[in-house]
Formats: C-alpha cells, structure tokens, sequence
C-alpha cells in the first residue's frame, strides 16, 4: 500500500496505525510547500486535495477514520471486542475530527470559512481559548490509564496524540493537563511511533 502524506499532519495517524498492525506501506510524500496536494496528479488520486490518501489494490480511501477503520479491520486488536467500548472508541476519535480538529484548523485555515481578514483574525485568536476547552474536557473526561480509554491501546490512541501534539503551537499552555501530557510521552515512545519519527514523518 502507499499512503500518501505530509509530515507532521493527520495523515501520520494512519502512519502510527500501520506500524503498529504491521502492515507493510510505502510513505510517499506530498510537499504542502509546493502546494502539490492541488495539483493534477494528485487531484486524480484524491479530489479533496487533502491528505491521507491510502491506495490499496483495491483503489484509494480517504478520511483519516475511515482508513483507520479500515486498518483496524486488518488489526482487531486495535477494537475493542466488547461493543459499547468499541463505540466509546469512536466516540473519542469522532470527538477529534469534529471538534479538535476543527478547532486547530482555524488557526491556519480559516479561508475554509470566511474572507474577511478580521474574521479570520477573530478564528486565530480564539484557538488557544477552543483547543484549550477540548483539552480540559478531554482531561476530565477520560482514563488515560495510561490509554485514553484505559489499559488498551486502540484506535482512538495514535488519533488523540497527533492532534494533541498540535496543542502547544495552537497556544495550549499543555502543562495544564498532565494527564493528557502523560498519555502523549507514553505514545511517543511506542516503537511505531518511533518508527515514523524515523521515517521523517514527524517531529
């Protein structure tokens, strides 16, 4: 398989997810400085212009949880077998998508959003105040045990520690959340995480 990437981005989940299945891939890199992800070639492979990109020989998937899912599809033990628990899990990593993610993304993207340069001065600003409010409720809510969901490792784990890893450059003064920090230094030292850190996929 190859998966398509840019350091330091989400794409590196799958990345984690990969070398923790064992699965063989092949990085290929999308350099955002060139800004190929808009360009033709790979436009014919993701429209969305976005990355991950895994192309499997049977065709390409996009969306990060999607690709997830479908790794763990390979990797049970990424899910847990009990179903609430398996849900519990999704819930974490939709909670990334939808809110972390977001939220992180009006920093440096918020021409997915408005024009106005005040509007997305008013988004910059707000970031530290938005990720800082998902970090607090994620310190709140969850195990981290030393896992999010507790003493297993799954998939919601190598989702949560890229998208946290962002946290101190949104402004998140992350000291303030030891639990989560700790659950960061014990992903970090897993070996797929060490593998991609390796591989220059990340910092």
């Amino acid at each position: 398989m190859d998966l398509f990437y840019a350091p330091n981005t989400i794409s590196v989940v799958v990345a984690i997810a990969l070398e923790e299945a064992g699965i063989a891939y092949t990085p290929r890199l999308v350099d955002f400085a060139s800004a190929e992800q808009t360009k033709a070639a790979y436009l014919t492979l993701n429209p969305k212009g976005r990355v991950p990109a895994l192309v499997t020989d049977q065709g390409t998937l996009t969306e990060t949880g999607a690709i997830l899912d479908y790794i763990g599809t390979m990797c049970p033990a990424m899910i847990p077998a009990d179903r609430f628990q398996a849900a519990k899990m999704r819930e974490v990593m939709y909670y990334v998508a939808a809110t972390i993610h977001v939220a992180h993304a009006h920093r440096m993207r918020g021409s997915r959003w408005a024009d106005a340069q005040s509007s997305l001065d008013d988004m910059r600003a707000k970031v530290p105040q938005t990720v800082g409010a998902c970090c607090a409720y994620l310190e709140s809510t969850y195990a981290f045990a030393p896992y999010v969901l507790g003493s297993d490792f799954t998939l919601a784990d190598p989702y949560l520690f890229v998208v946290a890893s962002w946290g101190e450059g949104d402004g998140v003064d992350m000291s303030a959340y030891p639990k989560l920090t700790a659950f960061m230094a014990t992903i970090r030292a897993r070996p797929s995480v060490q593998a991609v850190i390796a591989k220059g996929m990340l910092s």
